[in-house]
């Protein structure tokens, strides 16, 4: 449970609930260091009381060092359930279980890395990977992360049980982030998850979670300066450029009714041109010499978005070789880039080809998420409006996220106005 109330005097909404939850990752992180990965439930739950603690005595009296105070706090709530435990246990492991840390903490550090690199242990599923990581990383609830996906709560909750308890089997200590080795990819991926989630909530209400995507970012930043220059360091710096071309267009992709603005019709001045800025640095340093991977592929596709005026100047022939390239690295395995190519293959080589990739792809993946959205608008371009109306209904009715909802039944309301028109002037 993260407290959305008011963090501090001038700290509200996001912004606050953003401070508690890195104080939680900060305090979990030094009860793992302290008692060790095998009392990983202990050590959370610790922390989550010392957070209701602080939620209830902050506001009267705010602590000059509040992750100080957290880690107090959350270690006597360690030491009194330790205790409650060990009463069923033999002395010698009562003793372990209290013993203090093996050195005292003189260093401020961030630590959140450490922690999403535990929860990212190759030893454990994707599925547990990623549940635990929403949950100790970025502190979503378990009903939030069974939104996510759209499955039963209690499935996520026993991904994330059966992920606590294998990481309590293996009782390693907290992984430095320059030995990440082998659950980079896994880092990586939970990453982009959180981060498209962020971007694109499961629900669309909100359309965007601001404080997940910030929660995102600031994880990749810490995981690009820790991995030494390798294949695996860029892709790091493809996936963080990627998150930032993308938070780049938030002010014009969110209307202030919530409503989401397709690519085509947003306001490219109101994009955040420092993030494009720093993102397209991220793309030049990082490509030259380097091995095509796959988040490094699609920041070079969000750069040449970033960098057009307008749609129709958009470099579109080189935006299509670079879907082709991405669907060869990811060897073909994810129909959402293949969609996302049939966009790009009609601003080349036109729409009947591209509707003849949405039947295609549709043949082979039945029920594919933004199929008949894509389709849809297509058959809008290419003055088919009956067939269009058509598809935005089978769209409408397809998706449960509620902002995209709300977005195709205002096309599908303007495409019906078009036709009246259409009617009243023949």
């Amino acid at each position: 449970m993260i407290p959305a109330e008011p963090f501090g005097e001038g700290e509200t909404g996001d912004q606050g609930e953003g401070r508690w939850r890195e104080l939680a990752r900060q305090a979990l992180a030094r009860l793992l260091r302290a008692y060790g990965t095998a009392q990983f439930d202990l050590c959370e739950d610790a922390v989550q009381e010392a957070l209701l603690q602080a939620y209830q005595q902050w506001p009267a009296r705010f602590p000059d060092d509040p992750l100080g105070w957290l880690i107090a706090t959350a270690r006597r709530r360690y030491a009194d359930r330790a205790r409650s435990d060990a009463r069923r246990r033999d002395r010698e492991t009562r003793a372990t279980l209290l013993a203090p840390p093996v050195a005292p903490e003189t260093v401020q550090r961030d630590d959140s890395l450490l922690v999403l690199q535990l929860c990212c242990h190759p030893a454990l599923p994707r599925s547990g990977q990623v549940a635990l990581t929403l949950r100790a990383v970025a502190g979503l609830t378990t009903a939030q992360i069974a939104n996510v996906y759209q499955i039963p709560e209690r499935t996520i909750a026993q991904r994330i049980t059966r992920a606590k308890r294998r990481l309590g089997e293996l009782d390693q200590p907290l992984p430095p982030p320059e030995q990440a080795g082998e659950s980079i990819t896994a880092v990586l991926d939970v990453l982009y998850v959180m981060f498209a989630e962020a971007h694109h909530t499961t629900a669309g209400a909100p359309p965007r979670d601001a404080d997940l995507a910030a929660e995102a970012i600031h994880l990749a930043r810490l995981l690009r300066r820790s991995v030494p220059e390798s294949t695996e360091s860029t892709e790091v710096t493809g996936l963080l450029a990627l998150m930032l071309l993308t938070e780049a267009r938030h002010p014009a992709r969110v209307g202030p009714d919530g409503r989401l603005t397709s690519l085509d019709e947003q306001d490219r001045a109101r994009w955040d041109r420092d993030l494009i800025s720093e993102g397209i640095r991220l793309v030049e340093q990082a490509t030259p010499g380097a091995a095509p991977g796959s988040y490094l592929l699609q920041a070079c596709i969000a750069a040449l978005h970033a960098e057009a005026p307008d749609i129709a100047t958009t470099d579109w022939d080189e935006i299509l070789a670079l879907y082709r390239l991405l669907e060869i690295v990811t060897g073909h395995r994810n129909p959402t880039i293949a969609l996302n190519r049939i966009v790009a293959q009609a601003m080349v080589d036109g729409i009947d080809v591209a509707l003849a990739g949405i039947d295609a792809l549709e043949a082979d993946h039945p029920g594919l998420p933004r199929l008949d959205a894509v389709r849809a608008h297509l058959l809008e371009q290419a003055g088919r409006a009956g067939d269009a109306a058509t598809a935005y209904r089978r769209a409408i009715a397809a998706t449960v996220n509620l902002a995209e909802q709300h977005h195709l039944r205002h096309r599908l309301r303007r495409l019906h106005h078009l036709l009246r028109l259409s009617d009243a002037h023949t």
